[in-house]
């Protein structure tokens, strides 16, 4: 099997910034064609510029992807510009600390509509695309026709009341890409997830900024000893998007260098 996605189309969310931008990036220097989607058109004119107005493989969109219309919009746009989506990224994510008694600040109800209603509903709506896709193309039966990959945490698994909100989303993250793996199997798409912790994503530089002790307490609460750059989880993005992982769906892979076998770090499970 073969780790290469070049010629292949991607979409990724969150691809402004941290996580998302790495990602994104990892992926068109392994070949593949990518839409870079984020709600901050700013920072992405400020990140593609006029690379994502060339005739190369990339491309940008803005807009606020909690939109169905804008969904429908964003897939449009890719489908235009690359005629096919074979891998989607769900990157975009929010994080806020929790009041666990206070039901106006606990954040439940805004990280469940950011960090899981905006991927399920972006994952349904882009398998109904690959599924047409592969109908025009004629593709035979048992044929992959694309990967969906769910970027979650390992906050889905630690009890931390100030993480109320952020951890019942990435739960929920975790259980919809089971769901949606059986679901989707049938269809030759296969779904799956990197629950991640101790990688520098975004909102990790943004806490070490205010609290620089953190670095030291996430270092010494993960087994390899340090904290993982961002390119560090976009290689696993590959994988799962490759057909190396043909026969993998369903899966919430770890990646936090061990941090989640040992206790909680008193720092966020970023």
């Amino acid at each position: 099997m073969s780790f290469s996605i070049s010629g292949k189309t991607a979409i990724v969310t969150g691809a402004a910034n941290g996580l998302g931008l790495a990602i994104a990036r990892h992926l068109v220097d392994k070949g593949a064609n990518v839409m870079f989607a984020d709600i901050d058109e700013a920072r992405l004119e400020d990140e593609l510029g006029e690379e994502a107005r060339s005739e190369g493989p990339v491309r940008m969109f803005a807009g606020d992807l909690t939109e169905k219309l804008t969904i429908a919009n964003l897939l449009s746009a890719t489908v235009d510009a690359f005629d096919r989506v074979d891998i989607l990224v769900n990157a975009s994510r929010k994080m806020v600390v929790s009041e666990l008694l206070n039901p106006e600040s606990d954040g439940v109800e805004d990280l469940l509509e950011q960090n899981l209603l905006t991927a399920l509903r972006l994952s349904q709506m882009t398998a109904k695309r690959m599924i047409q896709h592969g109908a025009r193309a004629e593709v035979e039966a048992g044929t992959m026709l694309g990967s969906i990959i769910n970027i979650s945490s390992i906050a889905a698994q630690h009890t931390r009341p100030e993480l109320l909100g952020y951890s019942i989303a990435s739960a929920a993250i975790d259980q919809m890409t089971r769901s949606m793996a059986v679901a989707l199997a049938p269809k030759g798409i296969r779904v799956n997830a990197i629950a991640f912790g101790s990688v520098m994503s975004a909102s990790l530089q943004t806490s070490l900024k205010e609290h620089p002790d953190y670095r030291d307490s996430i270092a010494g609460g993960t087994p390899l000893g340090r904290i993982a750059a961002p390119a560090e989880l976009a290689e696993v993005v590959q994988f799962l998007a490759s057909d190396a992982a043909g026969f993998l769906t369903g899966q919430v892979i770890t990646v936090d260098g061990g941090r989640s076998l040992i206790d909680a770090v008193s720092a966020p499970a970023h």
